[in-house]
């Protein structure tokens, strides 16, 4: 399929619930929930759209990624260091192994694609 509609991104009921984060730092653990598209022919790593419960857990992607946040906020805390606080309508994009912390404050849900890293 070419084109990839999904209308009302930001209310949406059908993505699908897949348990908690791998990496969680608090209690209860974050909860996530995922829609995934397929594109033939992309050279991404994956889509689609990503919603986390409150809390907090480390960032396992090691992949670049580019992200816009449909609701919710946070602050996502590099290893380095560098605090960035996000909200619905903020896009993100984060280097190939990129690491660090998400504190989910309020329940986030993003569209994101997971890029390859370039070749050298």
């Amino acid at each position: 399929m070419a084109v990839i509609h999904v209308a009302q991104t930001a209310d949406i009921s059908d993505i699908e619930p897949i348990g908690p984060v791998g990496k969680p730092l608090s209690e209860p653990a974050c909860q996530l929930r995922l829609r995934e598209f397929d594109i033939a022919g992309a050279s991404s790593l994956g889509q689609g759209i990503w919603e986390c419960s409150p809390g907090k857990f480390r960032r396992e992607v090691k992949s670049a990624e580019v992200m816009h946040i449909l609701s919710g906020k946070g602050v996502f805390t590099s290893d380095s260091g560098e605090a960035t606080a996000f909200q619905a309508g903020d896009t993100i994009m984060m280097s190939p192994l990129t690491q660090g912390v998400w504190e989910i404050q309020e329940t986030v849900r993003k569209v994101y694609v997971l890029l390859p890293a370039a070749e050298a």
